[in-house]
């Protein structure tokens, strides 16, 4: 896994405050999921995995 620095305005760091315990215990947690959710609804995960076979 790697680690990624990224900087967030503050109206989206109080979103992510406020899903703790929603979507995870963590801000990491939190944005990992966001970013897994996006990119699986937008189809991104299944093209990778195309790619791959």
């Amino acid at each position: 896994m790697k680690r990624v620095l990224v900087s967030l305005p503050n109206g989206v760091k109080e979103m992510i405050d406020e899903l703790k315990g929603k979507m995870g215990e963590s801000d990491s947690e939190v944005i990992r999921t966001i970013v897994i959710a996006y990119l699986s609804e937008k189809g991104f995960l299944s093209k990778k995995r195309e790619k791959e076979k």
